[in-house]
């Protein structure tokens, strides 16, 4: 651990910062690499593309909703009924919030690039998939901005009493 040098104020133990923009590009990137190399990945090595199913969507729809709906509890806890989590409650909020805000951004970005991939392809299946990719894309954005929501609403005023 660094001393913090003459010009910067010590942080204090303890702190989080909230998900920056930074990692969630980092994610976006890296999912729409992923997402548009898996359909001429799988093709030479499956012989076919990767299938995406309804239950693939709803599935993030599902998630999605729990997570809005832990925001909206955890919003309505903290900052209009002016109550505290217990430590293990708020933290374990906020790991859940950030794991699920960036895989999120990845899953998102992954489906973005999976129908860019279709765009243009002659296949039968070509539109199916390109559908399914963007309600799919749409779910998993549904829950990166759900989670980001809930690490704000996880956030505290530093310990100081509430008036």
């Amino acid at each position: 651990m660094t001393e913090p040098g003459p010009d910067e104020p010590p942080e204090p133990p303890g702190t989080l910062r909230p998900t920056s923009p930074r990692a969630l590009t980092v994610c976006v990137v890296v999912g729409l690499a992923l997402g548009w190399g898996t359909h001429p990945l799988g093709s030479r090595v499956l012989g076919h593309a990767p299938l995406v199913s309804w239950p693939q969507a709803l599935a993030l729809v599902l998630v999605a909703g729990i997570m809005a709906y832990l925001a909206w509890h955890t919003w309505q806890t903290v900052q209009v009924r002016h109550e505290r989590l217990e430590p293990h409650q708020a933290v374990n909020r906020l790991v859940l919030a950030r794991a699920c805000a960036l895989a999120g951004a990845v899953i998102t970005a992954g489906y973005v690039g999976y129908a860019v991939s279709w765009l243009g392809d002659a296949s039968q299946y070509a539109d199916r998939w390109i559908l399914r990719s963007a309600v799919a894309a749409l779910a998993a954005a549904g829950v990166t901005l759900a989670s980001l929501v809930l690490e704000r609403a996880c956030r505290t005023d530093g310990g100081r009493p509430r008036p």
